[in-house]
């Protein structure tokens, strides 16, 4: 399966970028999506490609996990561990790639 490259690979990524990108991904509280919210409401930031890619990716791959947590009964919520390593690759200006998320979000164009 190839992949098509995502449009920010070659724009150039600034360390603004890549702090907000981390922020979309941090789960610090219950409260996580509304630090990837605000990324993408601010009108600065809705022009950078790799910022709203990993804002919009962070938000899907919370919502998907909500579900799988309540079914778990709590379990599932060990996934949010991920985010801290998926946050990790959006700070060294890395693609983050979850598989079926990253390219549902690309085959919606929210990214």
């Amino acid at each position: 399966m190839s992949q098509e490259p995502l449009p920010y690979v070659e724009a150039a990524i600034t360390d603004d970028d890549r702090l907000l990108a981390t922020l979309s991904w941090i789960p610090v509280s219950p409260l996580w999506p509304i630090l990837a919210i605000v990324v993408l409401l601010v009108k600065d930031t809705q022009a950078r490609p790799f910022i709203r890619y990993n804002a919009v990716l962070a938000l899907v791959t919370g919502m998907a996990l909500i579900p799988i947590s309540v079914a778990t009964m709590g379990i599932g919520a060990i996934g949010y561990l991920f985010f801290f390593y998926w946050a990790y690759q959006a700070f060294q200006g890395k693609t983050v790639h979850i598989p079926w998320i990253s390219d549902w979000i690309q085959d919606q164009n929210w990214a």
